[in-house]
């Protein structure tokens, strides 16, 4: 009887937690009705009492920038950020739906979205589970006895998506781009960069973090003393790592950062880690060589096993195991993270609504699944037809100007045109959508959920060692707001996301189009040819192809770009890193240039696209669509912290540095030697 009634006690919690979660679906689904405003290129966004050949960008921006400060859930606000926010409201009805349709047959992706979504907004069952999900990870932490079952560990926890130690991943093998390798690269931190442990203008920061640990494992039951004592360790541990880490701009250098070493070769760097224990726990047929990154790295972390106390390094797992998966649990420990890497790092004072952020930890998690059900929905077939329009007219443009490229010799040029005419595009989504059907997904288990996830994937890809490439695969999901070129594979990818407004848009005139999502294109397209780009040949292999003096005048052209933003000064004192963003900067200026050659194209081809509208030609349509593109506000915690991290410059220099190295921006805007934009032909970029 004592038993029948205690199951029937726990079935009756379990309804009601079922019925609060419902309760709290439906809250959302009569709330904010109304979707986020279409982002769109405006004319109203414009500071018309600033003169656009003083300050374009403030000209082009001003009034958005005026009238739309950070909300205080965000560390920026940026067009970006209004078009994934609208985004994710779309994702929002996409979740609760799924969520409602509990008849969905098992392993579909409705079923596995709509129960993901479930376990995630279940709080009252997260809340009354505390921290005894992660039992059974403390008790595998306890029979840690030496490095052996270290290692044992940490490739368990790598799989799941708990980061300790060093970084693992599987990739195509850069110098020979056709079969995939397993990479091991630097990582074990727990702040965002080496700077923040070794810079003295993050000594604040450091202390914060110090202070935050300690405070994150008195919630697990340390006494004061302990946990203060456990930080100190973590974080002279992470220090002693973070001084053999390279730096973000020396991690650019796809050369430098290739070691492939056989498995001899690993042991003799490492003799002190057991890496069969490890490829064994993470279930890796012993592989015959394997890509280290840094090298310097995993030689300081073979002698730390021995020089670093049991005890800290104990500390610093513990740490990291929690620290890895807070924002999963319970809201004490949830908060006190957010309280310090969004608040304290990144400025923001409250975190995003939880449903927001369950969605992102679901479009991570089994992003096709989601994103089968956003393209079904939201992705016109207009959009796809329009923009394979639009890159074919960019291809022509670009592969014309390899051919007739007056600083480039011909045995170069030969091999550039071979990469070109090898290069493909993908366009919305996948055509074949990644199968999830084998992963369990349930409504009761938020955090098993996301580490059973993390593990399915995986295992997918440590399976692909040694195997062909599949080039069919797509690296981000079809509702991401963002594009990527890819030198292995030589292609540029363009999710269903990002074909929406300010980059994509069917209503608005050439000029804006080509302003915009026609910049991106050639933004990836230059990606190919940038300074990391350009060492990747036809074969998406990274062979240097160049003779001695193309190479050389392309790092001629390529310091010019450097010293322009380096000039950019962001925050008082602290200016933009030139060569970090150099890559980032290169496609941003190849990309305006080749998209307003198209522009160009397109209104000879057709002068009835030829107008003016809201008294502005054409060519000052396209500079303020791309300024536009780029308005932002900022934060200043996050602005820092991506002048440290990012490659990428920030917006209000994305939005007038391409502008300034081309002379039809100054015709189009009558900008003259006497005007503060003007900039000396002498020292203007030009590379593509």
């Amino acid at each position: 009887m004592i038993g029948i009634q205690s199951c029937l006690v726990g079935t009756l919690l379990r309804s009601l937690g079922f019925f609060l979660s419902l309760l709290l679906l439906t809250r959302l689904a009569s709330a904010d009705e109304n979707p986020p405003s279409v982002p769109r290129f405006s004319t109203s966004y414009m500071d018309r009492s600033v003169d656009p050949k003083s300050d374009f960008y403030q000209f082009a921006t001003g009034a958005w920038r005026k009238n739309n400060p950070v909300p205080s859930d965000k560390s920026r606000w940026a067009g970006f950020d209004e078009l994934q926010e609208r985004n994710w409201w779309l994702i929002r009805g996409i979740l609760m739906s799924a969520a409602a349709q509990t008849n969905a047959p098992a392993g579909s992706p409705l079923r596995q979205v709509g129960d993901f979504f479930t376990a995630a907004m279940d709080t009252n069952r997260i809340e009354r589970l505390g921290f005894a999900p992660l039992d059974p990870e403390w008790e595998r932490l306890k029979s840690v006895q030496n490095p052996a079952s270290a290692m044992a560990l940490l490739a368990d926890w790598h799989l799941r998506g708990i980061g300790a130690g060093f970084g693992m991943g599987v990739q195509p093998d850069a110098k020979n781009s056709s079969v995939y390798a397993l990479h091991l690269m630097q990582g074990g931190l727990g702040l965002p960069d080496r700077d923040y442990y070794l810079a003295e203008g993050f000594a604040q920061q450091r202390e914060q973090y110090r202070q935050h640990i300690a405070a994150q494992l008195r919630l697990l039951g340390d006494s004061e003393p302990e946990a203060q004592e456990a930080a100190k360790a973590v974080l002279s541990l992470e220090t002693r790592l973070a001084k053999v880490c390279r730096t973000r701009t020396e991690l650019r250098d796809r050369e430098k950062n290739y070691h492939k070493l056989t498995r001899t070769e690993l042991d003799q760097l490492t003799p002190q880690l057991p890496w069969g224990s490890y490829f064994q726990a993470a279930g890796i047929a012993a592989p015959d060589t394997v890509i280290v990154g840094q090298p310097e790295f995993f030689r300081e972390l073979d002698r730390m096993v021995t020089e670093v106390e049991e005890r800290h390094w104990l500390a610093y797992l513990r740490w990291h195991l929690l620290s890895s998966l807070a924002e999963h649990l319970h809201s004490v420990p949830a908060d006190g993270s957010f309280a310090f890497y969004g608040t304290v790092l990144r400025g923001q004072p409250q975190q995003e609504a939880r449903w927001q952020r369950a969605a992102k930890v679901i479009d991570g998690a089994v992003g096709e699944a989601l994103g089968r059900l956003y393209v079904e929905q939201y992705f016109p077939p207009a959009a796809a037809a329009r923009m394979s329009e639009m890159i074919a007219n960019l291809r022509v443009v670009f592969r014309d100007r390899l051919s007739k490229l007056e600083w480039m010799g011909e045995s170069t040029r030969r091999q550039a045109l071979q990469k070109f005419d090898r290069f493909t595009e993908k366009v919305g989504h996948p055509k074949n959508f990644r199968d999830y059907s084998g992963l369990v997904i349930r409504r009761d288990d938020n955090l098993g959920n996301v580490l059973r996830a993390n593990a399915f994937e995986s295992a997918r890809e440590l399976a692909r060692i040694g195997k062909a490439v599949d080039r069919s695969e797509w690296h981000m999901t079809p509702q991401t707001v963002n594009a990527y070129f890819s030198p292995p594979l030589n292609e540029i990818v363009f999710p269903a996301g990002i074909l929406q407004p300010p980059f994509f848009d069917l209503e608005m005139d050439d000029a804006v189009n080509y302003g915009a999502i026609g910049v991106v294109i050639g933004h990836e397209i230059t990606h190919g040819y940038d300074d990391q780009g350009r060492k990747y040949d036809a074969e998406g292999n990274l062979r240097d192809w160049w003779t001695e003096a193309d190479g050389k005048e392309f790092d001629r052209r390529a310091a010019k770009v450097i010293d322009q933003y380096s000039s950019y000064e962001a925050l008082p004192g602290k200016r933009v890193n030139g060569r970090l963003t150099l890559g980032e900067n290169i496609a941003d200026l190849g990309g305006t240039s080749i998209a307003f050659e198209a522009l160009q194209r397109a209104l000879v081809k057709d002068p009835n696209r030829r107008r003016n509208i809201d008294g502005l030609t054409p060519e000052q349509r396209f500079f303020l669509s791309l300024s536009q593109l780029w308005r932002v506000n900022w934060r200043d915690a996050e602005l820092q912290r991506r002048l440290v991290v990012d490659s990428h410059s920030p917006g209000q220099f994305r939005g007038i540095g391409p502008h300034v190295n081309l002379p039809e921006f100054y015709q189009a805007w009558g900008i003259t030697e006497t005007s503060p934009l003007w900039r000396k032909p002498e020292d203007r970029a030009k590379i593509w």
